[in-house]
């Protein structure tokens, strides 16, 4: 079991960023978040630390609907290169989208963990932490 996890937060809302930010920091388990306003950014990042397992997330908390680059050409791409990554890494796509075309879309895509409706609950953030730590997928 891991001591601590490093999340990665992919969502163009600030106070959203803000507030996963303040409640992934009361878990204790957390040892780095990183965040990203759009998906481009956050595979640049990836792509530059393929190898670098101390730079990598565990975790990554995925927003559908952002500019420049959405959840779902991040995934696109992420696909591309997942052979490379020198970690798993669990995705959660994250939306306040309760759309059954999006969630069904979701449960599609390869690397995709499950499909999160915003808010997400402390107790249900603990509980995907947990499954990280343990390499499970929920």
């Amino acid at each position: 079991m891991k001591e601590n996890v490093n999340i990665c937060i992919i969502d163009d809302d600030d106070i959203y960023q803000f507030t996963m930010t303040a409640a992934l920091n009361n878990l204790k388990k957390i040892d780095k978040i990183t965040t990203f306003l759009d998906g481009a950014q956050a595979l640049d990042f990836i792509t530059d630390n393929l190898k670098n397992k101390e730079e990598l997330p565990d975790v990554v908390f995925l927003d559908i609907n952002m500019p420049i680059m959405d959840g779902f050409q991040f995934m696109e791409e992420y696909v591309k290169i997942k052979p490379n990554v020198d970690k798993e890494i669990s995705i959660y796509m994250v939306s306040s989208s309760v759309d059954p075309k999006d969630i069904a879309r979701c449960r599609k895509i390869e690397g995709i963990s499950d499909y999160i409706v915003k808010p997400i609950k402390e107790h249900k953030l603990k509980a995907l932490i947990s499954s990280s730590e343990n390499g499970e997928n929920l």
